[in-house]
This record gives C-alpha cells, structure tokens and sequence, in this order.
C-alpha cells in the first residue's frame, strides 16, 4: 500500500493539495491520504480525497510523535507552528502502518506538504 501524507497551513485550498499531491505521486497510483488530526476543520482535505477517490485516515499526535524519529527531513517552522518537524512524513509513514518506510521525502507547495510511504510486507 502507498499513502500519502499531507501537512498544511489552515485554511489551505483544495488546488494547492491537489497541486502538489499530483507531483509527488507523478502519475503514480496510491491508496490513502493521511492527514494529521490536528487540521480535521480544514475541509480541503477531504474535498480532495474524495476527489481523487482514496481513503482519508486522520492521524492523531501519538502516532505522529512515535514516527518522527523515522522522518528524513525536519522544519524548524513546522516545529513552532505544530509541534512537529515533520508532518508529511509521520503521516505518510504512520498512514502505511507500523513497518513502512519512505520512498519520497517531503516535498513542499504553497501552504502543503507531501510525502509518500509504502507498508513493507512481513
């Protein structure tokens, strides 16, 4: 399975998700879009699940803290804004389950962030 994990400002617009989705997943097709709990108001975000047809998860900030560890990149802005250097990239990974691993770092947009994850098979 492949997830893609999403951050974002509030208030971001559908088309900078989907903007930047799109060029993260080039073509590529993925299952799931993870979003962090903490932007659940942001109604972008499931506008732009159902639009690309993929299950939403919600990860909430245990499971983001437990995979901040695993994160290629980290955001100093991010940390004060979220208490989180990486968001994408916990959720992407969180998104995929407990063995995953990255297989694109954060890329960023306007007012987004995204990442890819795929679960590893035991």
């Amino acid at each position: 399975m492949i997830v893609a994990g999403i951050g974002c400002r509030p208030k971001v617009d559908e088309q900078s998700l989907l903007d930047l989705v799109m060029r993260v997943t080039s073509g590529r097709r993925f299952d799931r879009l993870a979003a962090p709990e903490f932007r659940k108001a942001e109604p972008a975000i499931p506008e732009l699940a159902k639009r690309l047809n993929v299950e939403l998860v919600w990860i909430d900030t245990e499971s983001l803290t437990e995979r901040q560890v695993e994160c290629e990149t980290h955001s100093a802005i991010a940390f004060e804004k979220t208490g989180f250097s990486s968001v994408a990239e916990a959720c992407a990974l969180a998104g995929a389950g407990p063995k995953s691993r990255l297989i694109v770092m954060r890329q960023s947009g306007k007012d987004v962030t995204c990442a890819l994850a795929q679960s590893v098979e035991t």
